[in-house]
């Protein structure tokens, strides 16, 4: 990558909102195995908005819980921890999220294909028996994959809109155009935004590497890979890349399916999308 293009995009990078002060904790006591549940609620209930933002989120027609839950300690008990973890997380992202963009990228059709790629990544990942903290990260690798497109849709729209509009005038993958219009595609730039949150190594090659499956055993990496075809050939939302890749040899190796017919075992995936979009609705 060149030097100029490489500092460009740092400087960019750099204008993005970090995450609150709340999710980066929430996130660093989920991965502590040591970390006891008392200490992510009063983490959480330190930030009001959050606190709301989550209370509303539980008790919305999608959960379904039999009593009002008005408490973060609660609703801990009701949906667990790591549930509440990645609630944290899609309020803080969809935070940054800027709809009057000047690349006419639909936000609300990014978050819908965002969230839905989480939850079928965590879903992927629970399929094949992984433990209910790397399913968590799963989910969040799949939730901010793409979050490099909101750097570019927010600081080069002029030149995103163009490699948009290539990619699906041709149908191209959108990273192909994004290397054609501004020199770097969006996974380099959501490493970098992955470094700036401070996020694991895992996750910070799990979305710069997010078209590349097979490179090493990044189990998160894979399930991202697999959750991100899965959801544009269910048409969830859009995330501005009008191509299904295929799986390659390492990937039905890794879930025992090739493509489509994953998508057959993890069965009617419309309640992915219900819950998505309600949670878009808050």
């Amino acid at each position: 990558m060149p030097n100029s293009k490489n500092e460009t995009l740092i400087v960019l990078v750099e204008k993005m909102p970090a995450f609150p002060k709340s999710v980066q904790q929430v996130m660093e006591l989920t991965s502590d195995l040591n970390a006891s549940a008392k200490d992510i609620v009063r983490v959480i209930e330190c930030d009001p908005i959050m606190t709301v933002k989550i209370l509303k989120a539980i008790n919305s027609s999608f959960y379904g819980l039999p009593q009002k839950i008005t408490s973060v300690q609660r609703a801990v008990v009701h949906i667990g921890i790591n549930t509440i973890k990645n609630i944290a997380l899609g309020v803080a992202a969809m935070g940054m999220l800027n709809a009057d963009n000047k690349a006419d990228f639909n936000t609300s059709k990014f978050l819908l294909h965002s969230l839905t790629t989480a939850a079928i990544s965590k879903m992927l990942a629970e399929r094949i028996g992984l433990s209910a903290m790397v399913s968590g990260d799963c989910f969040v690798a799949g939730l901010l994959h793409d979050f490099g497109k909101v750097v570019f849709a927010e600081f080069m729209p002029d030149e995103f809109k163009l490699a948009l509009e290539k990619s699906k005038e041709q149908q191209l993958p959108l990273h192909q155009t994004e290397l054609e219009f501004i020199g770097l595609n969006h996974s380099q730039a959501g490493k970098m935004l992955a470094e700036k949150w401070e996020l694991s190594e895992l996750l910070i090659d799990a979305i710069a590497h997010h078209h590349n499956p097979g490179l090493n055993q990044n189990i998160l990496r894979d399930c991202v890979f697999a959750a991100n075809q899965i959801s544009k050939y269910m048409q969830f939302g859009d995330g501005g890349n009008p191509l299904i890749e295929e799986f390659p040899e390492a990937i039905i190796s890794r879930f025992g399916l090739p493509f489509p017919a994953i998508c057959e075992a993890l069965g009617d995936l419309e309640p992915v999308k219900s819950e998505a979009q309600s949670f878009i609705n808050l």
